[in-house]
């Protein structure tokens, strides 16, 4: 165990881009890991601050310095601290979540398309936010509902996929997206049968908006909360990805690890959605993306994606209140105009590198 815990952990799934001897040696470095760590952390102060700052009303470096220290003017006073900064905490946040929950289930499924939403907790929250607002509840209630569907979703398909016996992975995939198909169903017919006036508000949740994002305290604390268990793990994680047989032989307690991490990124993808509703793509392109430029290390990359997902929700939440201002856009449309070219691109050098 000593001599392979030295050694470097070149990557040994099919789908995941192979690591030369050079680069592999560099990536599981410490102050290598630091250096990328430190860009994405600095990157997430300045996404947030420039969140904090644009908008209808423009704030110069030094009001929102005066702002932030107590001595602005009202308005901004109020725009500051109970608009904007709530709000981009709670974008930061729920990017976490997400690209942290992509990361995990990229792994656990050792499948590069498996992104948070594969087990259909987006759709049992979808479902039941939908009947809380054709219901007429307020805010605070549909948010609570959409994590009961969320976690009701996440009992259905864990019961159907052990079944009488064992599960494993790829009966517990199947099982997601047959869920996932049901739920669309139901959602669809909602919307068929509600009101003209329901509409806007229930198209808006469907697609992603953060302007129902209440405290933004609930995901930073399931995000730091998710840091503090999880990264450590990150060495277990390189184990586990190489194979279930593999990592027993290496005395990793394989199913209690896989029952925790899919409840785990269950939790913080019904975290996420319950804040600002389905926004699609960060869990599936950031993981992907950062694994294509850092390697496989899961030590790097579970913290690079908290760091990651959250500047990008962030920052694309910040577009979204802003490009048609004073009208705003679902950041879910923003995060899949960001993301689908990009995404495509690095897909495009790394076939042309391979």
């Amino acid at each position: 165990r000593r001599a392979w815990s030295r050694a470097p952990e070149p990557c040994a799934n099919i789908w995941m881009l192979p690591v030369s001897a050079a680069d592999s040696s560099a990536t599981y470095r410490p102050s290598r890991r630091r250096r990328p760590l430190g860009l994405l952390a600095l990157l997430g102060v300045v996404s947030v601050v420039l969140a904090v700052s644009v908008g209808s009303v423009a704030l110069s470096p030094m009001e929102l310095w005066l702002t932030l220290t107590g001595q602005g003017s009202p308005l901004h006073q109020t725009l500051v601290w109970e608009l904007r900064l709530p709000r981009a905490l709670a974008a930061f946040g729920t990017g976490a979540l997400l690209a942290l929950a992509g990361a995990l289930m990229q792994v656990l499924l050792r499948n590069p398309l498996a992104d948070p939403y594969v087990l259909g907790l987006s759709g049992g929250a979808s479902v039941a936010a939908l009947c809380a607002m054709l219901a007429g509840l307020g805010a605070a209630l549909v948010s609570a509902s959409a994590f009961a569907g969320a976690l009701v979703s996440i009992l259905v398909v864990f019961g159907l996929a052990h079944g009488s016996g064992s599960w494993s992975p790829a009966r517990l995939l199947l099982t997601g997206v047959v869920m996932a198909s049901g739920w669309g169903a139901i959602i669809t017919f909602l919307l068929a049968v509600s009101p003209v006036e329901e509409l806007p508000g229930m198209l808006y949740w469907l697609m992603g908006d953060m302007a129902y994002a209440r405290s933004p305290w609930p995901v930073l604390v399931i995000a730091a909360l998710s840091a503090l268990v999880l990264v450590p793990l990150g060495r277990t994680l390189n184990v586990l990805a190489r194979g279930g047989q593999q990592a027993l032989a290496l005395g990793v307690a394989v199913r209690p690890l896989e029952w925790g991490l899919y409840l785990a990124a269950s939790l913080a993808t019904a975290t996420a959605v319950t804040t600002a509703g389905s926004v699609g793509f960060v869990g599936l392109m950031v993981p992907h993306m950062l694994r294509l430029r850092l390697g496989a290390d899961q030590r790097l990359i579970l913290p690079a994606s908290l760091l990651a997902g959250g500047c990008l929700l962030t920052l694309a939440d910040t577009l979204a209140r802003t490009l048609i201002a004073p009208q705003q856009l679902p950041v879910g449309v923003i995060t899949a105009l960001i993301g689908v070219p990009s995404f495509l691109y690095l897909l495009h050098r790394s076939h042309g590198k391979g």
